[in-house]
């Protein structure tokens, strides 16, 4: 089985309904390709620094992104500091960041845009909700340039949601001013861990050929979450107290568990009304 093959099934838990690498055998950057379909999260690094110039260099992959209208709004702290990272991880209560070479939160921004307009004499009209998810997914690819930099250069990363736990402190912590909202945390250096492959959801439950269609989605789940439980059993079940416990606790278990409980990290709309945003 050739590199690509491999990494489809390794990834879904079955072949590719057509050969991927017959076709694409001769395309150089096949192992490009390889490589993304074989990503995979990494928590914990060496004591290897990531060099200055490898930094910079991914930073600067990282605003290679596509942006919205080209209007970039988003800002990326990239934190050095051991005390300041020390501080942050305790606020997401997620120790391993402190120790991370690369910690980075990337921001959705519309202080910048304001400012722009002041400074051209204009008046800023899009203090919207539609401004506000521009924002934040100018932020979301932004990052995820910066994931395929790092794992391209051979580091390993993660993505952390835990830094919208505690929004007023981490934004006291970094200084943040109104208009400018973390999004996730990016921590990354050489790995010094063993990790396997996540299996995700099968193509046809997330691909939608011309329209929308489910109608398979309960079988294509179970299918799933047996496929993944093989691979890779989840360990301890959520709030067995008010949910139970399964017998089979499979990825849908887990996740409808996960749903059926409020997890606004930071009280967000809360947040983001102090700070400016109004949602017209």
């Amino acid at each position: 089985m050739s590199s690509l093959d491999a990494a489809y099934q390794t990834r879904f838990g079955f072949a590719a309904p057509t050969p991927i690498d017959a076709e694409l055998a001769a395309l150089a950057e096949v192992e490009a390709l390889s490589r993304i379909l074989a990503r995979r999260s990494y928590r914990r690094f060496t004591d290897q620094p990531v060099s200055e110039a490898l930094r910079t260099a991914l930073l600067a992959c990282a605003q290679s992104a596509p942006a919205k209208s080209d209007l970039q709004q988003y800002s990326i702290l990239d934190l050095h500091d051991p005390a300041k990272k020390a501080a942050l991880a305790e606020l997401c209560d997620t120790a391993w960041m402190a120790d991370a070479p690369v910690l980075l939160v990337f921001c959705g921004d519309v202080r910048r845009s304001r400012r722009v307009c002041t400074m051209r004499g204009h008046e800023y009209a899009q203090n919207t909700l539609d401004s506000f998810m521009n924002a934040a997914v100018d932020a979301a690819l932004a990052m995820q340039a910066m994931i395929l930099a790092a794992d391209a250069a051979g580091l390993g990363s993660c993505c952390i949601s835990q830094v919208r736990k505690r929004l007023p402190e981490v934004a006291e912590l970094l200084g943040l001013p109104n208009g400018v909202f973390p999004i996730a945390g990016f921590a990354a250096g050489w790995p010094d861990e063993a990790r396997d492959v996540t299996r995700r959801l099968p193509p046809q439950v997330v691909v939608h050929r011309d329209a929308y269609d489910d109608a398979d989605l309960e079988a294509e789940i179970d299918a799933y979450d047996q496929r993944r439980h093989a691979a890779r059993p989840l360990g301890n079940q959520i709030n067995p107290e008010k949910f139970g416990t399964a017998a089979f606790y499979g990825w849908s278990e887990n996740a409808a568990r996960r749903l059926a409980q409020s997890s606004d990290l930071g009280g967000l709309r809360e947040f983001l009304q102090s700070r400016g945003f109004d949602f017209a």
